[in-house]
């Protein structure tokens, strides 16, 4: 008859002895594995960073627009409405891209955490609270899709999205990660949304797919979100 059921923590860390037979099990699947995160799928001619940029990177705008490029189109596919542009945090990249080969294993490094894109509908004035975040933020948020320049007093110049001028009654979809929309990072403007998508679609697999698409990767820093000097 079962009185008592007890039990401990072990710690898992290198003082624990392998056992041969276990190893023996794993090793093909982890070899595949490695295999596969390995394999080259891509090339950098730079080194591609977050830090190369006062209001915008070449890593940032690498990820922006690959989010853009390909989450736009299943946000298409199941709402019939266009992603207008997108917005992520600087601080959910986690690595550089050496210059050199890039593999699937450099989308890990750079996104670890298993974070998704979503689409939400913001209208104009969640727009410029989401604008006057990065004003105060003044950190190189990923952008793209959308054009902001300011002035030199930190006042705004131009918001462009899409190529077109900013317009206030306007409902405009971003795609975001999931994490910021649930309030990292305190995005508080997200909690102003009209719409939520959710696309299932990891940054880390966009990522992937995107890097084998593009075969070379070369992302510049450029105009998207600038502070002019006079």
């Amino acid at each position: 008859m079962l009185t008592e059921i007890s039990g401990k923590q072990i710690a898992v860390s290198d003082t624990l002895i392998p056992t041969d037979s276990i190893e023996a099990f794993v090793a093909p699947y982890r070899n595949r594995i490695n295999e596969i995160l390995d394999s080259t799928i891509a090339y950098a001619p730079k080194d591609i960073t977050k830090n190369d940029g006062i209001l915008n990177t070449t890593a940032g705008n690498l990820m922006a627009d690959a989010v853009l490029e390909l989450a736009g189109p299943i946000f298409k596919s199941r709402t019939g409405s266009s992603l207008n542009f997108v917005l992520l945090n600087h601080g959910g990249i986690r690595s550089i891209i050496s210059a050199g080969n890039v593999s699937a294993r450099t989308a890990y490094e750079i996104m670890p955490f298993e974070n998704t894109i979503v689409v939400v509908g913001l209208k104009g004035d969640a727009i410029l609270e989401m604008v006057d975040y990065l004003i105060k933020a003044k950190r190189p948020h990923p952008l793209a899709g959308i054009q902001i320049i300011l002035n030199k007093d930190d006042t705004i110049n131009t918001i462009k999205i899409q190529g077109e001028n900013f317009d206030k009654n306007k409902t405009y979809y971003v795609g975001t990660s999931n994490y910021l929309v649930n309030g990292g990072d305190r995005m508080d403007f997200f909690k102003n949304k009209l719409t939520f998508t959710e696309t299932d679609y990891l940054i880390r697999n966009i990522m992937i797919d995107y890097f084998t698409k593009k075969d070379t990767i070369a992302p510049i820093t450029d105009d998207r979100f600038i502070k002019l000097d006079y």
